[in-house]
């Protein structure tokens, strides 16, 4: 299971998202504090978004620590990105856990401070804000969002 989060984690740093969504298993189910839970589509979606959002910017991605057995791994890994219209400079540090079945990921959970992304990314905004379940639900919504555009614009008629 080592080669499939290195690969995963490789292709990212490339913003390869197909790449990383082949190590996705169909029934995937991914959870994180800024999309919340999003299964199958929505999963590899998100990172075909997340990737082709970064196609022109300076994006960096590290991992390391990748700790596996048959059934779960583990990995931290950092982003460093520039955010929003007023391209704030972001550093989030991220623990990821998954479950593998049948040679593939089937659950993926990132956890990160959302409140410490939130004053990087946001700024004056995110130090007020950004810790209250508030803010973390009108992100949760504004990132579905942005995510049922980007599947629209990409679905094939």
């Amino acid at each position: 299971m080592k080669q499939i989060l290195e690969t995963f984690y490789s292709a990212f740093q490339n913003l390869d998202a197909e790449t990383m969504v082949s190590c996705y298993h169909d029934e995937i189910i991914f959870e994180d504090p800024a999309f919340g839970k999003l299964k199958g589509e929505q999963a590899k979606n998100m990172w075909r978004m997340l990737c082709e959002s970064q196609k022109d910017g300076d994006f960096t991605v590290y991992f390391s620590d990748v700790e596996f057995t048959d059934k779960v791994g583990k990995a931290n890994w950092e982003a460093i990105y520039y955010f929003g219209k007023n391209k704030r400079q972001v550093h989030n540090r991220i623990h990821a856990k998954f479950e593998f079945n049948e040679g593939k990921i089937v659950k993926h959970t990132d956890e990160f401070n959302l409140y410490k992304w939130s004053r990087q990314a946001l700024g004056i905004k995110g130090t007020f804000f950004g810790w209250t379940k508030f803010f973390k639900l009108g992100l949760n919504k504004k990132t579905g969002r942005l995510l049922s555009q980007f599947e629209g614009k990409t679905k094939k008629p």
